[in-house]
């Protein structure tokens, strides 16, 4: 009895523990299945109607042929044309993806345009491109003195520019400008195309220019003139830089305004004195002139001047015998004849020679001056009458400046030199002597 009792308490326990695993298992461990929301009921739509469009292919209408007759034409008298190519004013705008067209005129005087007439230019290792170029040259006496290596020098010079005229691309436009002091000559008349015959004329035009020491400057050019500036005439830096003197600033304003009247894209200037925009000698006014009158009409003043005026004489025939002394030894060992650097006239020969005065000047005529940032301002005036106002670009001025290798020039000059280049967008380059300027030609290294 004990026995089932004990056998049915197990059996209930076993029962009662499988129930509870099921229970277990089936709360715990058994997970509900994933459940997933159905999505949302699409409309269907229908597609639109198919529409039909009949077109029907216009009528032919049948034209009459006309009938063609040919009929001989005899001589036609057309009158003679006088064909240039156009000047700065004469151009007109090419625009849109014809090869490298940039904006700018056809030969016109702005900066870009078409490629072909476009020259890369390298004077004495400044370079820049463009279609439109002026050289201008200084040919006064004081470019070929002995410090500065006398005609040897100025032979590189001719040389350097006669070949880059002859390196520029067919369709570039050039001039040459010599100039000395104020006196001016233009090869021609205005802009020529360049080519083998124009070379050929402007190396015939240029090889008698400080050939010899008997005619220097513009002496074998007898049509050099002052040439009238055209710009801004009622302007005091106008008529200050116009003015008959030759002041020594004044002719560098006065070159610059005309450069800038031949419609050009770039300037080459080698000049033998440039110092930017230095300060311009104007005339004095009537009061300032009444007061020089009163220290010129002090007898102190009278005197000295007078006995200045004496030894002035005396001192042409000492410099007239000096040079002719040192001129023979010259010739014996076959170098050619000095040349004194005439640029104060009598007063830069004494210093040339080393020669001292007894009786010095007692004081030249003082002139007021303009300021450097007036003429900036004027020439500012200048570039906008002459390009801006017609939307194109003023050239660029590059400044060859050539001296004698001991030849002064301070740092504020230099400053000043650098100034008016990077106004006008340009270069400049100092060259000294005979060896600097034949090593610095560049001419045959140019590529177009």
């Amino acid at each position: 009895m004990l026995m089932k009792v004990i056998v049915i308490s197990v059996l209930l326990h076993v029962v009662a523990g499988f129930i509870a695993g099921v229970v277990t298992i089936a709360t715990n461990v058994i997970k509900e299945d994933a459940q997933f929301e159905e999505p949302p009921v699409m409309e269907e739509q229908e597609p639109p109607k198919e529409v039909k469009i009949e077109i029907k292919p216009p009528a032919q209408q049948n034209q009459p042929m006309q009938k063609l007759s040919l009929r001989q034409v005899g001589n036609i008298a057309v009158a003679d044309l006088d064909v240039n190519l156009p000047s700065m004013s004469d151009s007109f705008t090419v625009s849109g993806g014809v090869g490298n067209i940039s904006g700018g005129s056809l030969l016109g005087g702005a900066r870009g345009g078409i490629d072909f007439g476009m020259s890369s230019v390298n004077v004495f290792g400044l370079k820049t491109k463009a279609e439109r170029i002026l050289f201008v040259i200084d040919t006064n006496k004081q470019m070929i003195t002995d410090a500065k290596g006398g005609l040897n020098s100025y032979r590189v010079i001719k040389n350097e520019i006669t070949s880059m005229v002859g390196n520029l691309s067919a369709g570039t436009l050039f001039n040459v400008l010599l100039h000395d002091r104020k006196e001016t000559l233009l090869f021609k008349p205005k802009l020529v195309t360049a080519g083998n015959e124009v070379h050929a004329e402007l190396l015939k035009w240029l090889a008698p220019v400080n050939a010899n020491t008997s005619r220097t400057g513009l002496e074998s050019k007898s049509r050099a003139t002052v040439p009238k500036l055209k710009t801004l005439q009622n302007e005091l830096v106008h008529s200050t830089i116009t003015q008959n003197d030759n002041f020594l600033g004044n002719e560098t304003g006065f070159l610059t305004q005309y450069a800038l009247e031949q419609g050009v894209d770039a300037i080459f200037h080698i000049a033998g004195y440039h110092k930017g925009f230095e300060r311009l000698r104007r005339k004095m006014t009537p009061a300032e002139e009444a007061d020089w009158q009163k220290v010129i009409s002090a007898p102190k003043y009278q005197k000295e001047l007078a006995a200045h005026n004496l030894e002035k004489v005396e001192m042409q025939k000492r410099i007239r015998y000096t040079l002719a002394e040192e001129n023979k030894k010259r010739r014996a060992s076959g170098m050619p004849d000095r040349v004194l650097n005439s640029r104060h006239g009598i007063y830069s020969q004494v210093n040339d020679l080393g020669l001292r005065w007894e009786t010095p000047h007692p004081g030249h005529r003082p002139y007021p001056d303009i300021a450097p940032k007036e003429t900036a301002a004027y020439f500012r005036k200048v570039n906008d009458e002459l390009y801006g106002q017609f939307n194109k670009t003023a050239p660029s001025i590059n400044i060859v400046l050539f001296l004698a290798e001991d030849e002064p020039m301070s740092k504020p000059e230099e400053q000043q030199l650098r100034d008016f280049t990077r106004f006008f967008k340009g270069k400049y380059r100092i060259i000294r002597g005979q060896r600097a300027i034949k090593k610095a030609a560049s001419a045959t290294n140019a590529s177009t």
